[in-house]
């Protein structure tokens, strides 16, 4: 294949920082490949992905497309258009009010004739599945289809290579499907170069070649089954490979002889069906169900509410319909829903930023919206951390944003300081990042100053909606384990919205499955995941090791249902895995 990008020792550092973001960096890639980016946040991955179409310009070095030099202002038109980015948040992309315009866009500024702009634009919406949403308005489309949209005015340009960083960070399993089957057949149809910036190893198990920095560096290179065996390695710059690996993984830390090459759950259900005797049976559960215990007066309780949006218009929409919801002290519970399905909209009524139509909302058995209730006392009460809790960030330094919240309920002088060194603490920030400006630091460390904004509060009832969506693995599960630590000593009640079923089974004590504005599953998460089909058929799915487990039964191996890494090596080892 011929070179279509070309790297050559490039260094970069970003203006007024000492530190380069890329170090020495050189790589080159073939047209027509599809190309996985791998590394924790803060390796450089996205800022090596602004240079490929001369976003971003080295500090020294080079690059090269389609061996045009990007430093040169002469080729910078040209390359922009063989080189199209997709970012990780359409709604940052879109600019015009209906689809089609938005997909033209591109196509207007650099002259294109305005049949041809027609043509291509008809045929980038067919390309991505959305040219019956052409005269939609986009900020009423889901997030997969917003995502299509951008695709779409990407491909239009007909350029030779589109670089993808974090497309589906922010989407539901179908959205994710839906995003990266249209990536594939973008390379399988029209031979266009795929580079893929993600932190979701499934994904990245897709592409031809992974492609892991470090530092700025170059850090591994090789085919996904080449990398994804070499776990230690992964692991120590904060990457994990796909739970299809990591379960073959630690069964032969567990003395069974598997290799390490099935990424896919069906070949990794092939591989232990080959080694594990086929005669045992064991299909109990590995641990009870137990309900977490219901009291008379939840800590929060939703009690048949409706909410339309744009009511009495033409765009009138019903996000909830007669939903009851209920929330114990001290309970953790994560709410899952494909994308439109009501999970925001819920979350928002709990601390009062939405009123409802119908219906009551009660917080300690008292009704929020009666005559006379203090509204603001529930926000010091119900705190919320919204999607991208980056955007709620806006104060001069990291300890004046955490201060924000708790200097509003009146606390000043040492106890301002105590709360805002006890919420530091708690998310895992450095003491050294008091007076750095929030804006300065890396994607990880603005969504733990959001994260403690709200926990300085001492909220009793915590909501977290997709606090580690664009994380890598260890900057998921650290977050992750700062909230259960905050959960398990103040005796908080948490509320985790997420589309990672892999979190969930690890984290929870209970899960409430939204579906089209109502609830559709509630209860233990081994008893909602034992609903798989169901939550296929919602646009949902399992943990990763759960499906595996799924598989092997259908294959005739009869194993328990699990639910995390731990429970599967369990189970396995009980069918005498360890003398294979």
């Amino acid at each position: 294949m011929d070179t279509l990008i070309r790297y050559e020792n490039v260094n970069f550092t970003y203006p007024g920082q000492e530190t380069p973001v890329l170090s020495d960096f050189s790589l080159t890639i073939a047209a027509g490949s599809f190309v996985a980016l791998l590394g924790h946040n803060g390796s450089g991955k996205s800022t090596l992905a602004k240079h490929t179409n001369a976003i971003l310009l080295p500090t020294s070095g080079r690059v090269f497309v389609s061996n045009l030099d990007t430093a040169d202002e002469q080729n910078q038109l040209q390359i922009r258009q063989t080189v199209s980015m997709v970012f990780q948040n359409p709604d940052n992309q879109i600019v015009a009010t209906v689809v089609e315009e938005d997909v033209a866009f591109g196509l207007e500024n650099i002259g294109v004739p305005s049949a041809e702009i027609r043509a291509r634009v008809d045929q980038a919406l067919r390309d991505v599945g959305m040219y019956e949403f052409r005269e939609h308005a986009p900020h009423r489309l889901s997030g997969g289809q917003k995502q299509r949209v951008a695709i779409a005015g990407a491909i239009a340009m007909r350029p030779k290579c589109i670089v993808f960083d974090e497309p589906t960070a922010m989407l539901d399993p179908v959205g994710r499907r839906e995003v990266l089957t249209t990536i594939q057949k973008l390379r399988d149809t029209y031979g266009i170069t795929i580079i893929l910036v993600t932190h979701h190893m499934n994904e990245a198990a897709l592409a031809d070649r992974l492609v892991v920095m470090n530092k700025g560096a170059l850090y591994m290179d090789g085919t996904p089954a080449e990398i994804f065996a070499q776990v230690d390695n992964l692991r120590a710059v904060g990457l994990a490979p796909p739970q299809t690996v990591a379960l073959l993984h630690a069964l032969q830390q567990n003395g069974w002889s598997v290799p390490l090459d099935a990424l896919s759950v069906e070949a990794c259900a092939a591989t232990i069906q080959a080694v594990a005797p086929a005669t045992i049976s064991y299909a109990e559960p590995l641990t009870p169900v137990v309900a977490f215990p219901k009291s008379a007066t939840p800590k929060l309780e939703l009690r048949g509410i409706t909410h339309i949006y744009g009511e009495s218009t033409p765009f009138e929409r019903h996000a909830l319909q007669n939903v009851n919801f209920s929330l114990e002290k001290g309970e953790f519970r994560g709410i899952i829903g494909h994308t439109g399905s009501g999970k925001s909209t819920l979350i928002q009524h709990l601390n009062a930023l939405l009123k409802p139509n119908a219906g009551q909302v009660l917080l300690d058995g008292a009704d929020i919206w009666a005559n006379g209730y203090n509204l603001r006392a529930v926000r010091f009460k119900v705190g919320l951390v919204f999607q991208y809790p980056e955007y709620q960030l806006f104060e001069e330094t990291v300890a004046a944003d955490i201060a924000f919240g708790p200097k509003n309920m009146g606390l000043t002088g040492a106890s301002l300081d105590e709360r805002v060194n006890e919420a530091m603490q708690f998310v895992g920030l450095n003491e050294t990042l008091r007076d750095k400006s929030p804006f300065e630091l890396s994607g990880g460390q603005k969504r733990r100053v959001a994260i403690a904004g709200v926990i300085a509060m001492r909220p009793e009832v915590l909501i977290l909606d997709e606090p580690t969506a664009g994380l890598d693995p260890h900057g998921r599960d650290e977050i992750l384990e700062h909230i259960k630590a905050y959960h398990r000593t103040q005796n908080s009640s948490v509320v985790l919205v997420t589309h990672s079923m892999d979190e969930l089974a690890q984290t929870v004590d209970s899960v409430t499955v939204m579906a089209d504005a109502k609830t559709l599953l509630e209860g233990h998460p081994r008893t909602v995941f034992a609903q798989a089909p169901l939550l296929e058929a919602h646009g949902l799915s399992v943990p990763g090791v759960t499906a595996v487990f799924n598989r092997l039964n259908a294959l005739g191996l009869s194993v328990p249902s699990v639910l995390t890494l731990s429970e599967g090596v369990a189970a396995l080892g009980r069918l005498g895995g360890a003398s294979c």
